[in-house]
């Protein structure tokens, strides 16, 4: 069984991944979009969380493309007073308060970068 890494810095030297530069660049806007998430590692790969329940987690594999999971924690809750609006679009949604944006390359996250900083910071108002 791999050894949880110490830190996401310590976590980010040992990964080999072909999208590491965009995972480095996701990690940097979600950081500075919203300075009350918490950065650590979950389900092996950079995870934003408040109070330690989970926000947003990246999904590095399969390794064509990064996506961000946006949702409320690691368990299920209730939807069913939960509702939020994606103004940008961006959100593939996999369940009523769980959804992904996907980012292909650089050059598509920064096609995406003002949008996605505007939906970190609404998704952590919406789900404190």
């Amino acid at each position: 069984m791999a050894k949880t890494p110490a830190s996401v810095e310590q976590f980010m030297q040992a990964l080999d991944h072909p999208l590491k530069a965009e995972i480095e660049a996701i990690r940097s806007l979600v950081k500075g979009a919203n300075v009350s998430l918490t950065e650590q590692i979950k389900w092996n790969a950079p995870s934003y969380g408040l109070d330690g329940d989970d926000r947003i987690t990246l999904k590095l594999h399969p390794p064509r493309h990064i996506q961000l999971v946006f949702h409320r924690g690691a368990k299920v809750k209730d939807a069913s007073d939960f509702s939020f609006s994606d103004a940008s679009g961006l959100i593939d949604w996999a369940a009523a308060d769980r959804g992904l944006v996907t980012i292909r390359d650089l050059r598509d996250l920064d096609s995406k970068r003002d949008a996605l900083v505007t939906l970190v910071n609404q998704w952590v108002e919406a789900t404190r």
